[in-house]
């Protein structure tokens, strides 16, 4: 007969298994919060896509439960560590927010320690956080179910090790396979740094033509100052043209996207600017990015339509697209989506790390509020003037602080931003950008995923 013995550490239920149980891997221990929500451990020797083992977690019929595999590693403050493994679930709803890694800092007496944070950032604080948790991220999964779980992380200057935790959660008759873990010292990753930019310029409206190629200089201004991606006005054929709607929409690929397809080669940018699509008998606000070989990398239709532009017949988009680029993920949003959440909240799940925001007009306390609360970059580009207070040409960080705006018309203004330095928040959230997808709520029905 198979019987495990609990015993107390740290505030945690600690499972020894007894006589009978295949025992872990050397090193590893079973923990749950609270005896009560305990799940079921075992360890399976041969299983697993390299036949290394497996470590498994099974929950009963029971809301709530909660456990964790875990083990420590030494590590030397301020050297690099790769954390990797695989792992499978079955009948695990969320396994986002389910089946997680968290990777914690300790000393060598157990405590917690200080986070690795610029000098300037704790003089602005006044202290030094703690180091809070990492949450390594889902990548692929393989056509056997596997899923790959990674991550690199600097060890902060005072840590002495990392202890690993891998949990299921809040996973009702779940089950979940963890195998081929991996810990390791690695080579720095290589910075990410990408120059944002922003032109704010209102078109004369004189042709849709014109209004394209008054952009011409400005763009040249831009790849003067090294910009990687410039962020246009919104719909910039039609501004100030008087003319409706559907008469100037046009297809996309179309003229617009090919002239400024041209400028981006030219200047070897990417760009980033909004125009209304005809499709059939159906226009659209979308908003296009095109790559610096002058291709169109791909378009976002604008899904939330004020009513000016409902009346006009705009069809709203439905699906929210983020492009890979050489320096990062870049998603699209355009004017009105900006008053709601969801729109940066979808494009930051898919990935995002900048959004480039065509914008007429908008609360700029909005658009702090969405890049703070998804930990992107934004970049605005708008037809308002700064005294009006109502929306600028900017460059927000991931705290919502603009750290460009453009405060002439004609002007182009350049951020540096480095997207591989995480912001580490100066109160308990630690990397909160990469924490979004395991603490995020679940709003709507979500398809079970086997993973």
């Amino acid at each position: 007969m198979k019987r495990t013995v609990l015993v107390t550490l740290a505030g945690f239920s600690m499972v020894a298994f007894a006589r009978g149980a295949t025992p872990l891997p050397d090193g590893w221990q079973a923990v749950a919060p609270r005896e009560e929500i305990r799940p079921a451990f075992s360890f399976e020797p041969g299983s697993g896509p390299k036949r290394s083992g497996s470590l498994v977690i099974t929950h009963d019929h029971r809301n709530g439960l909660d456990g964790w595999f875990q083990k420590s590693f030494a590590v030397s403050g301020g050297e690099f560590y790769r954390f990797c493994a695989i792992r499978k679930t079955r009948d695990v709803r969320v396994p986002r927010r389910s089946a997680l890694v968290r990777v914690r800092w300790q000393d060598e007496a157990g405590h917690m320690v200080s986070a690795d944070v610029p000098e300037q950032q704790v003089k602005e604080w006044g202290h030094v956080p703690s180091a809070e948790p990492e949450f390594p991220a889902d990548g692929p999964t393989d056509a056997q179910g596997w899923t790959t779980v990674c991550g690199v992380y600097r060890a902060p200057p005072k840590a002495a090790r990392a202890v690993l935790e891998l949990h299921l959660q809040w996973a009702p008759n779940g089950r979940i396979e963890w195998s081929e873990v991996q810990f390791q010292k690695t080579a720095p990753p290589p910075p990410r740094k990408v120059r944002l930019a922003t032109i704010h310029y209102r078109p004369s409206g004189k042709s849709p033509r014109q209004n394209c190629e008054e952009y011409a200089p400005l763009l040249a201004e831009a790849a003067n100052q090294k910009a990687d991606l410039v962020v246009l006005g919104e719909t910039v054929p039609s501004a100030g043209v008087a003319r409706k709607m559907h008469e100037i929409a046009e297809a996309i690929p179309g003229a617009t996207t090919d002239y400024f397809g041209t400028l981006a080669k030219k200047n070897c940018l990417h760009i980033a600017l909004s125009l209304y699509e005809r499709d059939g008998h159906l226009v659209y606000n979308a908003a296009v990015l095109i790559g610096p070989d002058g291709r169109l990398i791909g378009k976002y239709r604008k899904v939330c339509l004020p009513p000016a532009e409902v009346e006009a017949g705009t069809a709203p988009g439905g699906d929210y697209p983020v492009f890979e680029t050489k320096f990062g993920r870049v998603g699209l949003m355009i004017c009105y989506d900006g008053f709601f959440p969801e729109v940066a909240r979808e494009l930051s799940n898919r990935g995002a790390e900048v959004i480039a925001w065509p914008v007429w007009g908008c609360n700029p306390l909005l658009a702090q509020a969405r890049a703070c609360e998804n930990h992107i970059y934004l970049v605005s580009s708008t037809f308002m003037e700064p005294k009006h207070g109502w929306m600028t040409s900017a460059v927000f960080d991931r705290t919502g602080n603009p750290i460009a705006q453009a405060e002439k018309w004609g002007t182009v203004v350049v951020a540096e931003v480095d997207l591989g330095q995480p912001y580490i928040g100066p109160y308990n959230l630690g990397d909160f950008r990469a924490m979004l997808p395991r603490h995020r709520p679940v709003w709507a029905p979500e398809p079970l995923v086997e993973r």
